[in-house]
């Protein structure tokens, strides 16, 4: 017999977080939107948007699909100026066209790295500057911030009938004076993290997936559990890590909080963060 889905509150109110703030030289500012959605502010480097996902569900429909459990943490209108979004897979949760329409309206349309084949999804949203990517594949931005798309254990399907037809990664961010962030996106555990860690680590910062794992006999493939996500950040080499994809949209059976307490109980003295929905953490590079 299966488990039911455990029943997630309808609504969560977070409370609210101060102003975006200028960032100290030397560092990094993560503010925390929910899910997979970051706002990244490097000093003296550029300013990215990763995943944006800004609407009330991930889903191809306005009437169904999953809902947001709580609302961005940061609102769309005060979003600064951005350098440059990074699409990770064309996941609904993770590729929304009607944020990225709203984004192609605004006085500076940014331009958007992704992986293969997903072109043209996106320019479908306004978007033209686009940049596809194949795995450990580079792409450098104006002032010489490099962006390299990584390879993960996850897929892309936007319906039954594409699965796995354009590429799905995370990005590793180099500012020109070496330092580096890692953007994951989705992935399940396996030796690539090992390798990624080897190849570009070690890593200042890493944006990492925590929720969405139950049960692991299905989503073991393509998602990482709380303890695999610690292992994830010692493969890596992460110095900082902060937790993503979790408390927003209920994509599996876990309750809206395991996520979170699996993590505080597995990361023994690893430094792991669970921001608040919309802070903001400033980090040195």
């Amino acid at each position: 017999m299966r488990e039911p889905r455990a029943a997630w509150p309808r609504r969560v109110e977070d409370p609210p977080q101060p102003p975006l703030a200028p960032v100290p030289a030397g560092h990094v500012a993560v503010t925390a939107i929910g899910h997979a959605s970051f706002l990244i502010r490097i000093a003296d480097g550029p300013t990215l948007l990763t995943d944006p996902v800004w609407s009330e569900r991930a889903s191809p429909f306005a009437w169904a699909g999953p809902r947001r459990a709580r609302a961005p943490g940061l609102a769309f209108e005060a979003l600064p100026p951005i350098d440059a979004v990074l699409i990770s897979h064309n996941h609904y949760d993770h590729c929304d066209l009607p944020t990225l329409a709203r984004l192609a309206r605004r006085s500076a349309p940014p331009p958007v790295v992704t992986g293969l084949g997903n072109a043209g999804l996106i320019a479908r949203s306004g978007l033209s500057a686009i940049t596809e990517l194949d795995w450990w594949d580079s792409h450098t931005l104006p002032g010489g911030t490099r962006l390299t798309y990584l390879p993960m254990r996850h897929g892309s399907a936007r319906t039954v009938r594409d699965r796995c037809r354009t590429l799905w990664g995370g990005f590793a961010i180099e500012t020109p004076s070496g330092a580096r962030i890692f953007f994951c996106g989705d992935t399940a555990w396996g030796p690539h993290l090992v390798d990624i860690g080897a190849r570009l680590g070690p890593f200042a910062v890493a944006l990492l997936p925590i929720g969405a794992y139950d049960p692991r006999w299905f989503m073991s493939s393509v998602h990482v559990d709380p303890d695999e996500a610690v292992a994830m950040h010692h493969a890596i080499r992460a110095r900082t890590s902060i937790a993503m994809h979790f408390g927003v949209f209920q994509l599996t059976r876990e309750p809206i909080g395991e996520p979170v307490e699996r993590l505080l109980a597995a990361r023994g003295k690893a430094d792991f963060r669970v921001p608040g929905f919309g802070e903001t953490l400033v980090l040195p590079l």
